[in-house]
């Protein structure tokens, strides 16, 4: 299908995914989240790729994360609760399609991958930073739970203690250093030379035979999220309901007002 925001180019056994909002933020509108998982899933059956790539332009960040001012997520609090919880799984829907994906996958994050984006990179196989990029996680600190099944990633890549730090200090920024040293990161490489270095990462996977080095990957994430499911079988309901509380509201109201939000637990 044709894309407003994603663009898909293979060469050899190598495939690139672009992300380009035209912002230079790349913000998760439902649009874009649906974009996404449509190029995933495009790759299901594709035996001739060994190694994907998703990049953003240059100078772009990776992502802003979820798109608030996105029309469509709005209207979807005016529909039934099937379309609603539906609608608010997408983000789940769209790092479980490249976190399932027999293809070695690597994330090259610019500047930033916030939320939501942090959400998506840490379904990767690999993650290449520009030096001055950063990871966050302000889902907490605007009044609502991690979702998108990145609660059990995020455990596996750096344990639950650092997990904790990265979520329920959610305003700190996690830069290329420590999310290097954390193994949140896998290379850290110059500003503007993540996409080349994740394509050199891409070049090697895709010299391997496909057969063990699908097989290899597979029986990883196998083992890493063995108990995955389990832990993220409510987290699209666990989010629907902090969306609904006064703390969201104002934690977003605090956002755009920048100022300090005044949390009352309601």
């Amino acid at each position: 299908m044709a894309y407003d925001y994603v663009s898909v180019r293979r060469e050899g056994r190598v495939a690139t995914v672009t992300f380009d909002r035209g912002n230079r933020l790349n913000p998760l509108s439902l649009q874009a989240v649906e974009e996404l998982t449509d190029a995933a899933l495009g790759f299901r059956d594709d035996l001739e790729t060994s190694a994907i790539v998703l990049r953003t332009p240059d100078g772009s960040g990776f992502s802003a994360g979820r798109d608030l001012a996105d029309p469509a997520m709005a209207l979807r609090r005016d529909k039934p609760m099937l379309a609603r919880r539906h609608a608010a799984g997408a983000g789940k829907r769209l790092c479980a399609a490249w976190e399932g994906l027999e293809q070695f996958t690597i994330a090259a994050i610019e500047r930033f991958a916030i939320g939501g984006g942090l959400a998506l990179a840490a379904a990767f196989d690999l993650r290449v930073m520009g030096r001055g990029a950063h990871f966050r996680a302000p889902e907490v600190a605007l009044g609502l739970s991690m979702s998108w099944g990145t609660i059990p990633r995020l455990v596996a890549l750096v344990g639950p203690a650092r997990t904790k730090q990265i979520l329920c200090l959610g305003n700190d920024r996690i830069g290329s250093a420590e999310a290097l040293a954390w193994g949140l990161a896998q290379e850290v490489v110059e500003d503007g030379g993540a996409a080349a270095r994740a394509l050199e990462l891409a070049a090697r996977a895709a010299a391997m035979p496909p057969v063990p080095l699908r097989m290899t990957k597979t029986t990883v994430n196998a083992i890493a999220g063995a108990l995955a499911g389990a832990a993220i079988h409510m987290d699209t309901e666990e989010v629907m309901l902090t969306e609904l509380t006064e703390d969201f509201a104002e934690g977003v109201a605090a956002f755009r007002e920048s100022r300090p939000a005044n949390f009352r637990g309601a």
